[in-house]
Parts: structure tokens; sequence; C-alpha cells
């Protein structure tokens, strides 16, 4: 009786931080998919690498997260997924970290495309 109890509150914790953790997505990739018109000054600059970089920790944790108690049959197309992001944001944070507007703005294309896939994803 206690082992299933154990069991049962267990389920309900992994449960609630994949919710977290699927939220956090949701809402990392609605933020980057919000990101506005550049500006060519320092201060913009720099506030966008730091935020692709704080961004970039939170979805690799949350996705490790939800990777991890996903089915089987889904952990693959989840793995792509967050393999296909994580290169095209760490391709936009290096053509922000070289102050490249016209490449800033086509990594940022690259990865409005995948972040759109990953909002369809979530629920």
């Amino acid at each position: 009786m206690f082992a299933t109890r154990s069991f049962f509150l267990f389920m309900n914790m992994v449960d609630v931080q994949s919710k977290g953790s699927v939220n956090r997505i949701k809402k990392c990739a609605f933020d980057l998919l919000s990101i506005g018109d550049m500006t060519d000054d320092e201060y913009s600059w720099d506030l966008m690498g730091k935020d692709l970089r704080l961004k970039l920790m939170f979805l690799y944790c949350d996705f490790s997260q939800v990777i991890s108690s996903a089915p089987k049959e889904e952990k693959k197309s989840l793995i792509d997924l967050a393999n296909r992001l994580f290169h095209y944001i760490e391709e936009l944070d290096h053509a922000v970290k070289i102050r490249s507007i016209p490449l800033t703005q086509n990594r940022y294309n690259d990865a409005a495309l995948v972040l759109q896939e990953v909002m369809a994803l979530v629920p």
C-alpha cells in the first residue's frame, strides 16, 4: 500500500515538473518569436545576446525534462526538434555576437520556423 502511494505521489510530481517545463518552453518560444526589429546600438545587441543565452539555457533544461519523461515512441522526434531548435538559436546567437543585422535577421527567420513548430506541438 505504501509503495503504491509513494509511486502515485512520484508520478504526480513528474507530471507537475513536465507541465512546468512545457509551459516554460512555450513561454520561451513565444518570447523569442516576438523579438522586435534590431536597432544598431550597443545596448540592444548586448540585451538580445543575454536574453538568447538565458532562454537557451531554460530551453535546454526544460527539453531535457520533457524528453526524459516522454513515452519511448515520442523521444526521437522530440530530440530531433530540440536539436534543430538549439542549432538555429546558437546560429542566431553567433550572428548577434558579431553584430550583423542582415545575418541576425536571416538566422532569426530560420529559428522562427522551428519555434513555430515548437509552438504547434506544445498544448
